[in-house]
């Protein structure tokens, strides 16, 4: 019996309810499965049904309550490959057609504000894509895509290679409009320049309505199909009672096409189709350029989408399968050969290789992995087979984490942009009552110059250049981020990190690369070594502290211990046979402030093991220090940047450190309490930036200027430092610094050409001193110098 295409339900009624899916008619078993379908594929997720694993859900009713044009986008089978999700809290990234200006995205972010159940919205006018998140319990995705769509924009969830189409597709468009500007300008110009020279002085007064009326229908097609792009966006903000940039523009447009043909009907006056069509081609030019420039901006994040492979090797029955990746599920067995890449994150089950991960870190060197260590999709498995289980899949994957991060750093806008964003809107209402003023004023001293003056004042003040200032910066500067394998998770990053001057290094993870292993082990009691490390490792089970995962293969389920408390930066405690047994600091485990110099070595960390108070064991902990730590510090004290070291360990091997390292405040045997009193201490006369652990230290980071901890794998997701440095590489602090510096410089050079620029040609074009197509050309220059300035910092060497 033939099945439904959708739910795989048989079909019943023959051909009765069929729906056209990739060039054929497949047969749904019911109404309501023919209108879902139908709904999948008219929202252009035909990519749905070639990489399901799982039938759909049967659509029992006869037809889906409200469904509509974004309802396949609720499906929970769609959605699984969309839609990153905690708790009811759900998120994603949109790809938002027609947006033209930092006016748009606010206009959407407020709109969709209004929703109930709508937790945040931040649009990104540069790439043309916004994060939104939302609760599920109150609002469904559909409505927030229909509530977009009421505005005038299309929005759809952002997928790669069906955005590179529309990208393609949107600029074979534009390039139309502005071939067919170019062409008219050209055409009317001959005319206009005849004119103007005196040529045609002789002639009748026929002939020259002639060329006026040959003038119009070439300018026309200008008027009409290239300047449609500012009609549709003044319209749309004058629908909410809001003025944009394009509102000026599109006024003058309109305005000298309707003058000039009022004028040719008539056959006397001023005819202005040369400057119409100029101008709406220079307009257009400069758009062009800003599109292609946004696009060069944002393609970091397009490649990290690519990363992972559409194809998987899955173990079956000994045997390695290739399926789509989109199939696999948590659990599946996958082979990774040498050279191909990762399809899943997962854990080694078996084989030993090297991967490189400098696609996700931006580090070169391949990492080792072997048995039950964590690997990532996007990598690349480099030297020998492993076997893979899969951990997590779409959304949930460190790719997916890495591109929401950077989203977010992208659509985070500093507080000079906001205020950049606001002066625009007030900008556009500010020139359209100094041009009426204008118009006004040259009707009482020069009627014939009126129109085109008030037309230049338009044009040439267009505040554009004003809004693409900080949006172009900030994009470029997290795409060097993302380059460099920094991750920003809060806004305001760009801002602060220029002003920090002193910086607080935590020891463990920060300045010793964090990977601690067993060294001597010594005896002080009647217990063996075997017995000693068993119960440390006891003691320690279930913590995610460093010191812990060196105990976890000594873990010995017949040393049962009960009663286990973990006192902060002094050690952890429990009852072993009606005993107290400790593991920690010699202080802790002594209950006493001695100090036994003879177990004491500076150089490595130590932790001791006591029972009823009784000295029994000591660990030696060895943890190498990060190589580039020395750099780093003498290069931010070259920069006039304080350093600190704080830290919970209260042994002579901070002091070792500290000493090695040349730093010479040292904070040692800290509680996380004490720690914030010494951020707090330190922030009444500076600004200071924190390293630590970004999972165990974040009421500490929270106090902090700014926060930095060094992040690695899924850790990232937990992480609530701001500033997060993948891999290895502590020196990617100081790039941090070097882009963000770069990054302010350009916004403010930018900001300060744009209003420049209006405070010089202002006046010019009110005094009558700048024609309209030279304020056109005034305006495309003046927004593309902003968006090049912009571009230097992709340039960037460092």
């Amino acid at each position: 019996m033939t099945s439904c295409f959708h739910c795989n339900e048989p079909v019943l009624t023959a051909d009765k309810f069929t729906t056209i899916i990739d060039g054929q008619a497949q047969l749904m078993c019911c109404p309501g499965c023919q209108a879902v379908s139908q709904a999948i594929i008219d929202a252009g997720l035909i990519n749905y049904y070639r990489f399901r694993s799982e039938p759909g859900n049967k659509q029992s009713a006869l037809i889906p309550d409200g469904l509509n044009q974004f309802s396949a986008y609720d499906l929970p089978e769609v959605q699984q490959d969309l839609v990153h999700q905690q708790g009811t809290l759900k998120s994603l990234s949109l790809s938002i057609d027609g947006i033209t200006c930092a006016a748009c995205a606010w206009l959407i972010e407020h709109k969709v504000k209004t929703l109930s159940g709508v937790a945040s919205i931040n649009v990104n006018s540069t790439t043309q894509r916004a994060i939104v998140a939302w609760h599920s319990d109150d609002v469904a995705l559909s409505q927030i895509l229909k509530q977009i769509s009421d505005i005038g924009y299309q929005a759809a969830p952002y997928q790669v290679d069906d955005q590179e189409k529309l990208s393609k597709a949107e600029s074979r468009k534009f390039l139309l409009r502005l071939g067919l500007a170019g062409f008219a300008t050209m055409q009317v110009m001959m005319f206009a320049l005849a004119l103007y020279s005196g040529y045609f002085s002789a002639l009748d007064i026929e002939l020259r309505d002639y060329f006026r009326w040959v003038s119009m229908i070439f300018a026309a097609p200008v008027v009409f199909y290239s300047a449609q792009p500012f009609y549709f966006s003044a319209i749309r903000s004058l629908l909410l009672g809001k003025l944009n940039m394009d509102l000026s523009v599109s006024i003058a447009i309109a305005g000298a096409y309707i003058a000039s043909c009022i004028a040719t009907v008539n056959g006397n006056g001023e005819v202005y189709f040369e400057s119409v069509s100029m101008f709406t081609f220079f307009l257009l030019l400069g758009r062009y350029f800003e599109q292609q420039a946004k696009q060069k901006a944002s393609v970091s994040s397009s490649n990290l989408h690519k990363l992972v492979p559409v194809t998987a090797h899955i173990m079956q029955d000994g045997q390695a399968i290739e399926v789509a990746a989109k199939r696999l599920k948590i659990g599946d067995i996958i082979l990774v050969r040498p050279g191909d890449i990762v399809a899943a994150d997962g854990i080694v089950i078996k084989g030993l290789s090297s991967l490189n991960e400098s696609m996700l870190t931006g580090e070169q060197m391949p990492v080792l992995k072997q048995t039950n260590q964590a690997v990532y999709a996007g990598t690349i498995n480099v030297d020998q087979p492993l076997e893979v289980e899969v951990t997590a899949l779409g959304q949930d994957q460190l790719v997916a984490e890495i591109i929401r991060l950077q989203e977010f750093a992208s659509n985070n806008k500093p507080n000079i942009a906001l205020l950049a964003d606001r002066l625009a809107r007030y900008f556009s209402a500010t020139i359209l009552t100094i041009a009426t003023l204008t118009y006004f004023i040259w009707l009482q001293i020069s009627p014939e110059d009126a129109f085109w003056v008030t037309l230049s004042v338009l044009v040439a003040t267009c505040p554009c250049a004003l809004a693409l200032a900080t949006p172009t910066a900030v994009t470029c500067a997290t795409a060097i981020f993302t380059k460099l394998g920094i991750i920003t998770r809060k806004s305001g990053v760009f801002e602060k990190l220029p002003n920090i001057n002193h910086v607080v290094f935590d020891k463990t993870g920060t300045l010793t690369c964090g990977k601690l292993s067993l060294g001597t082990v010594q005896l002080f009691a009647d217990i063996d070594q075997s017995t000693a490390l068993s119960l440390a490792a006891n003691l320690e089970q279930g913590s995610l502290h460093p010191i812990a995962q060196v105990f976890i293969p000594y873990h010995d389920l017949n040393q049962a211990i009960d009663d286990v408390r973990h006192e902060v930066s002094q050690g952890v405690q429990g009852y072993f046979k009606g005993k107290i047994i400790k593991l920690g600091s010699l202080a802790f485990c002594l209950q006493q402030s001695e100090r036994l110099s003879k177990h004491k070595n500076i150089e490595h960390q130590h932790v001791y093991l006591s029972i009823a108070n009784v000295l029994v064991a000591s660990f030696e902990l060895i943890d190498d220090i990060r190589p580039d730590s020395q750099t780093v510090i003498q290069t931010l004290r070259n920069q006039s940047i304080g350093v600190s070291m704080a830290t919970g360990d209260s042994s002579g091997h901070a002091n070792f450190l500290a000493q090695r390292l040349n730093i010479t405040d040292v904070h040692s045997g800290l509680s996380p309490q004490s720690k914030l009193d010494l951020i707090n201490q330190l922030q009444q006369t500076k600004q200071v930036a924190m390293f630590g652990d970004g999972v165990n230290d974040a009421p500490v980071l929270a106090g902090a200027n700014i926060s930095v901890a060094m992040g690695s794998g899924s850790a990232i997701a937990k992480n609530s430092a701001d500033l997060i440095l993948l891999g290895d590489h502590l020196s990617r602090f100081n790039d941090a610094i070097t882009v963000s510096k770069y990054a302010n410089r350009i916004i403010k050079q930018n900001l300060a050409w744009a209003f420049g620029y209006n405070v010089i040609i202002l006046p010019l074009a009110v005094t009558g001193h700048v024609v309209p197509y030279i304020a056109a050309i005034g305006m495309s220059v003046s927004s593309i110098i902003v968006v090049s300035n912009s571009l230097r910092l992709l340039r960037l060497k460092l």
